[in-house]
């Protein structure tokens, strides 16, 4: 498969070790500029593989300060934690992406309602759009499945204040081909260029910034908006209880379940195992790249699990109830361990799938890293409250579960 990232642990290691030399002062005063999909990165590229978990934050947070020091890897650093309070935010918040997708779902049926609408829409979608930047970004999203986090920023602001198109449509469009999108960080990254997420803070694209970060690959002669007035505010539930980590018992007989939310769950203590199986259902409806690369990944974290346990790895074709009781049938199990998977497509089938299999006797733990447990708590209010729990995570022993 041709592509800039690491698909496999191995390669996600060689990766880091490549980068860590310029995970310090380099990156923290060129983290904004992006030279293109031809050209040499300026961010390590390791957004996909921490998003399915081939390599953990802590893992690279670690390594960059081991190398830096705190003080000098401290962007970078939290850069990589704010992916974590995303998913902590809406881990207290769950009505907020549901509205979202059924937003989705009541946005797209309103298109054939609106000519120009849509015609604005459809424009977008292919790229043809007369704003070069934008243009050219749709074909690198498209085509690779990737893009620099500054230039979604400015994506996001020209699709909602220039393009006039609801931000709901734009974030479905980015979390279908993104290959690192989660519905945390996509979500709310979304949100808060609109002026939802800080309340009338939005962030507003200029065709200057552009031309300088891009090192004037783009002309940006298109006209683009002056301004960037705050979408209507909407009603932000308060935040809710983290629920408590689930703990295996390690006298049961236990099955592993691997899923695209972490695909290196053989990396924690779990308890003598019997079977072994994954699933390609990540959810949704993703542009094939997307879903090829997470099934290679997925193929890496089955294969390292199957080596390190020597048992034979099978494949559960959905995360549908049926399929699930017949595999548990077979091996006789009373307990199968999976990665907790916070807000999104695979908790729901996981939520929908516990039930039933506690109704055949078989209990379904899902286990969470130390690392989730540690910092969803912290991730009521904003970011930088989030930040004094930083020093905690970092001191965290790798791997280590709830």
């Amino acid at each position: 498969m041709d592509t800039r990232f690491p698909l496999t642990r191995a390669e996600a290691q060689a990766r880091l070790t490549e980068f860590i030399p310029l995970s310090g002062r380099a990156y923290a005063s060129r983290r904004n500029h992006d030279s293109g999909p031809d050209g040499r990165a300026t961010t390590s590229l390791l957004s996909p593989a921490i998003r399915r978990r081939l390599i953990s934050e802590h893992d690279v947070a670690a390594a960059a300060i081991a190398a830096h020091g705190f003080g000098g890897a401290e962007k970078f650093v939290q850069e990589i934690c704010w992916r974590t309070y995303w998913v902590g935010w809406l881990q207290q918040r769950p009505a907020i992406f549901t509205r979202w997708q059924a937003d989705v779902v009541r946005m797209e049926a309103m298109l054939a309602e609106d000519g120009k609408w849509q015609r604005r829409y459809e424009q977008a979608l292919a790229g043809a759009t007369g704003i070069d930047c934008f243009d050219a970004w749709v074909g690198e999203l498209t085509e690779s499945g990737w893009l620099h986090n500054h230039v979604r920023m400015s994506f996001a602001s020209i699709w909602c204040f220039t393009l006039r198109l609801p931000w709901q449509l734009g974030a479905a469009f980015f979390y279908k081909h993104l290959l690192d999108a989660c519905p945390a960080s996509n979500t709310l990254g979304w949100r808060w260029v609109v002026g939802l997420q800080t309340p009338g803070k939005t962030y507003l694209a200029r065709a200057d910034l552009i031309r300088d970060l891009s090192g004037g690959r783009f002309r940006v002669d298109a006209p683009l908006a002056r301004e960037a007035p705050p979408w209507p505010a909407d009603d932000v539930p308060p935040p809710i209880p983290v629920a408590p980590a689930m703990h295996a018992d390690a006298t049961a007989r236990t099955g592993l379940f691997v899923t695209t939310e972490d695909t290196s769950i053989e990396q924690l203590a779990l308890p003598k195992l019997v079977a072994l199986a994954a699933t390609p259902d990540i959810g949704g409806t993703p542009a094939p790249l997307k879903h090829r690369v997470a099934m290679t990944m997925l193929a890496d974290g089955l294969d390292r699990a199957a080596t390190k346990f020597g048992l034979d790895p099978e494949r559960v074709d959905a995360l549908g109830t049926e399929a699930m009781r017949e595999w548990a049938a077979r091996h006789r199990l009373n307990q199968i361990i999976t990665a907790d998977a916070p807000i999104g497509p695979v908790k729901d089938r996981l939520d929908a799938l516990a039930p039933v299999l506690a109704a055949d006797g078989v209990r379904l733990v899902r286990l969470r890293r130390a690392w989730d447990d540690v910092a969803w708590p912290h991730a009521r209010k904003g970011f930088f409250p989030f930040k004094a729990a930083i020093p905690k995570l970092l001191a965290l022993q790798p791997g280590a579960m709830a």
